[in-house]
């Protein structure tokens, strides 16, 4: 089972210092979205203190930009506070959310009005048009999310989401407030030879909001590149699907092909020779390697030289029997060498060998890889054949349900890097019903 993100553990820490504060507002009979209404007015005061220190501020007192600062950070724990509110007080409801995430990007729109103002008012024009890229990116991060999920695809990755966006501006904001209070507004520092000074204190904002408006677009970017890969995938599953239902022959074909597949699966001893994958000559070894069998919601198997202990992959259910979402899949051993008997991975082995890495792309779908080889992705999808999850991936230019990995290694290697002769995959055309296999050189 995978660890959860560093993000995602940073966000159960928060949570768990904001729920009493949380059980409070529930208490008090305060609503999700009205915690989510106070979070705008908050984030239109930041707004307000950038306008007034614009109008009333000097060039050189950036005490307006430390407590607009201050406020924001102040703000976005509202982001935190109404969907916790939502969750714990059972109020999470389809307008609510569409509630919130309207009025975050008011927020945001806000917050960004009131820099580019004082930017402009004190004649800060570079950094008050990085400023206006920064609110593109941000906007579009958020526009692609939106619009991927319409078509029913997952998009939440990237490193400048919201919480990331707003923690930037507030601390860099509190940072320059601070640093011109002690070393003052207007000072400026030059080297020698060189023609313009080389740091100032709106540069302690500046400088991120720089990299906020590089890393936002490129978050957006990649949003839509992600989208546009789950969209294929599910295009051409689509068309998969209705082949097979125009093709009754073909429909049959697989049943009977899966009824066969589960028969010998389950049907023939462990330690006869692998009747799937044949017996296949490799540098005069034959190959005799167990069929694993009887295993729960097993997807396939990887097995190697130079001993028969094999990885399984198989379906990772949460405890309300619905496939676990960030670990969709767990990878552990059978140990035939060993009596057969069932193993976890060592951290080692989860680390940099056998674990698997997952992404969810919307509509129970996943993108899986293992950590030890990112360029043969698989997909876990639920066939519209048998209603059943599959491992999904392009064996011999076809798609099809993957059923078996084996790794040739030779002497001579490590375990940080062994001597790989090829990777051979086997699987079923999820067309043809057909075996189809493919060996790559390593």
């Amino acid at each position: 089972m995978e660890r959860k993100s560093i993000r995602w553990q940073l966000q159960q820490g928060i949570y768990k210092i904001i729920n009493p504060f949380v059980k409070l507002l529930i208490k008090f009979g305060l609503t999700p979205n009205a915690v989510t209404t106070i979070g705008l007015i908050l984030n239109i005061g930041v707004a307000f203190i950038f306008i007034f220190g614009g109008e009333e501020g000097n060039r050189g007192d950036f005490s307006y930009v430390g407590w607009a600062g201050a406020l924001t950070l102040f703000a976005g724990l509202f982001d935190m506070l109404d969907g916790q509110v939502a969750r714990l007080g059972s109020m999470s409801s389809k307008f609510g959310a569409l509630y919130d995430s309207v009025l975050d990007r008011y927020s945001e729109l806000f917050m960004f009005l009131g820099i580019c103002y004082y930017l402009v008012a004190h004649h800060y024009f570079t950094s008050s048009l990085i400023t206006f890229v920064a609110l593109i990116g941000s906007m579009m991060v958020s526009y692609t999310r939106a619009r991927a999920e319409s078509l029913g695809i997952e998009c939440k990755g990237g490193v400048m989401q919201r919480p990331e966006r707003v923690v930037t501006v507030g601390i860099a904001a509190i940072a320059c407030g601070i640093t011109a209070n002690f070393i003052g507004g207007n000072y400026k520092l030059f080297i020698p030879g060189v023609p313009f000074h080389v740091f100032e204190p709106m540069m302690i904002l500046t400088v991120p909001l720089t990299v906020l408006a590089v890393m936002t677009n490129i978050t957006a970017i990649q949003r839509l590149r992600d989208s546009k890969k789950a969209l294929e995938l599910e295009n051409k599953i689509e068309k998969k699907a209705m082949h097979l239902k125009r093709d009754p022959k073909a429909k049959a074909m697989v049943w009977l092909l899966l009824l066969t597949v589960a028969l010998l699966g389950y049907t023939r001893p462990l330690h006869k020779p692998l009747a799937f994958a044949g017996k296949v000559k490799m540098n005069n070894e034959i190959d005799t390697f167990p069929i694993p069998s009887g295993i729960k919601d097993q997807l396939f198997y990887l097995q190697k030289t130079p001993n028969s202990n094999t990885i399984i992959c198989a379906l990772n259910f949460s405890t309300t029997g619905q496939i676990n979402e960030d670990n969709p899949v767990h990878v552990f051993w059978i140990r035939y060498q060993e009596g057969g008997q069932k193993a976890e991975l060592s951290f080692l082995q989860r680390t940099f060998a056998y674990g698997v890495k997952s992404r969810a792309l919307g509509n129970g779908k996943f993108e899986i890889h293992f950590v030890s080889y990112k360029k043969k992705p698989f997909y876990l999808i639920k066939s519209p054949i048998d209603n059943q999850y599959h491992a999904y991936t392009s064996i011999a230019s076809k798609m099809a349900i993957l059923k078996r990995i084996f790794v040739k290694i030779n002497s001579g290697g490590t375990f940080w890097s062994p001597n790989i002769e090829y990777i051979e995959l086997k699987g079923i055309d999820s067309i043809s019903g057909k075996e189809v296999s493919e060996r790559n050189k390593v």
